[in-house]
């Protein structure tokens, strides 16, 4: 956590002020009308909501200071619901959806709410943030944040949040996921750098969240670099995972000038000696983010890497990355990248990792070509068919052809969802290639090719 910028406190202290002499504020406090309240809220939360937004996107690790600057009495607990909500998905949980450390935040931003003036109005906005936030701690944890409220009435509205319907797994999964669909479009994450071993051990993984957060939605890094360059430098940690898996994800998706890059590249070689089985869970790395929904492993990734690889060291990473610079470089429908594919992959163990990360690059060269392929340029899917069978011949993986008749079938449903004539030149061609390339692939059988393309009378009316 980091203080907030003098920049940030002028502006709130500017907000406070204008919030303290606000005429409805004056209305709230002489009627005690929540609709008074309501009035404040509409014309100030959207105030606060900007400022926080710039903050979370520029200066993410001051988030904190800033909630608790927003806990003043002085902001009447404005904001406050929101960010309770922030607070409760910021907890990093385990495989039964438990957080895996107690939650200080959460229970700070929850008694400020409690103790405001303006309790009994804000509560109305709380009780699914609390039921969640309670459901993913402890018993013990919740018991230790009971019982010092001496407060009757608070503590049997938060007893109350407390709910046996989420006591297996499967329910804390779900009413996560319900609950985190609320908060999709915002941004809200933040998170601590380690500065020593054992920090590193305890705080890497949600270090990681926090990062891949920012990498997929594409927000601005570069108050984040001093801390990234001092940890991925901290001798004490290199050779361990923990480690590698955050100088993966800066060497693979940060940009970075000619400085920074020299010093990655210093530093990568160097854990990379240090490190007993760097090639192997760097490969492992490399998979994960190829299976991974949040990020794209294109070429662009690839090159970084390779930029900064001691490639003197003749081992199977540097051979790897070799690869990636053929594929990417002369492009894998290229002869030669067919070729440099198929003697590399011959060398290595089919199920081997460094396959199936060979196996992933050119299988998302597919994907992103279908996901991007408009449905009056067709006729691209039948050129692809060719490149289908070279790359499946040389894998005989059968995972990979799976993937492969996956992204092909989605691509020609919506093929068939758009040529509705089946007299029509188009609906023809598209039937006779999958009548024909999609059986020798084996991606459709007779009987699904008929129903596939089997022609559905109308029921008449009142039949």
């Amino acid at each position: 956590m980091l203080p907030l910028d003098k920049s940030y406190v002028k502006q709130l202290e500017a907000i406070s002020a204008e919030i303290q002499e606000s005429d409805e504020l004056a209305y709230y406090l002489s009627e005690e009308e929540e609709v008074y309240f309501d009035q404040l809220k509409e014309r100030f939360e959207p105030k606060i909501e900007e400022l926080y937004n710039h903050v979370a996107a520029e200066n993410p690790l001051q988030i904190i200071s800033l909630d608790q600057k927003l806990m003043d009495e002085v902001f009447e607990g404005l904001f406050l619901p929101r960010i309770l909500g922030y607070s409760v998905l910021r907890g990093e949980l385990n495989d039964q959806y438990k957080y895996t450390r107690p939650q200080d935040h959460f229970k700070e931003l929850l008694m400020a709410i409690c103790h405001s003036p303006n309790f009994e109005i804000l509560k109305k906005r709380i009780g699914q943030s609390i039921q969640v936030g309670f459901a993913l701690s402890s018993d013990i944890w919740i018991t230790n944040l009971l019982t010092p409220i001496e407060n009757k009435r608070i503590r049997y509205f938060l007893q109350s949040q407390k709910l046996d319907k989420f006591h297996s797994p499967e329910a804390r999964q779900q009413v996560l996921q319900i609950y985190k669909k609320q908060f999709l479009h915002f941004n809200y994450m933040t998170s601590d750098f380690p500065k020593s071993l054992g920090e590193l051990k305890v705080l890497w993984s949600a270090l990681k969240e926090f990062l891949l957060y920012r990498i997929e939605r594409g927000l601005n890094n570069a108050s984040l670099m001093p801390f990234l360059k001092e940890l991925i430098g901290n001798e004490e940690f290199k050779g361990h995972d923990e480690h590698l898996q955050i100088l993966g994800l800066y060497a693979c998706f940060f940009d970075l000038n000619a400085a920074d890059a020299k010093h990655l590249a210093t530093h990568f070689n160097t854990t990379r000696q240090k490190h007993p089985e760097f090639a192997r869970h760097w490969l492992a790395f490399v998979l994960e983010m190829h299976e991974s929904k949040r990020v794209d492993m294109n070429a662009q990734v690839d090159g970084r890497v390779s930029a900064v690889l001691d490639k003197k060291v003749k081992d199977e990473l540097t051979e790897y990355y070799q690869l990636m610079d053929v594929i990417h470089g002369t492009g894998y429908l290229n002869e030669e990248a067919m070729d440099a594919v198929k003697t590399f992959y011959i060398r290595h163990e089919g199920t081997s990792l460094i396959n199936e990360c060979v196996r992933m690059t050119i299988y998302h060269y597919f994907a992103r070509l279908l996901s991007n392929l408009e449905v009056a340029d067709y006729h691209e899917l039948f050129n692809m068919a060719k490149i289908y069978t070279v790359y499946i011949n040389i894998f005989a993986n059968q995972q990979f052809n799976q993937s492969v008749k996956e992204l092909s079938m989605r691509y020609v449903k919506r093929l068939l969802k758009h040529f509705t004539d089946k007299r029509g030149r188009d609906y023809q061609d598209i039937k006779k290639f999958v009548a024909t390339t999609f059986q020798d692939l084996n991606f459709i059988k007779e009987k699904e090719l008929v129903e596939m393309f089997k022609t559905r009378r109308k029921r008449k009316p009142g039949a």
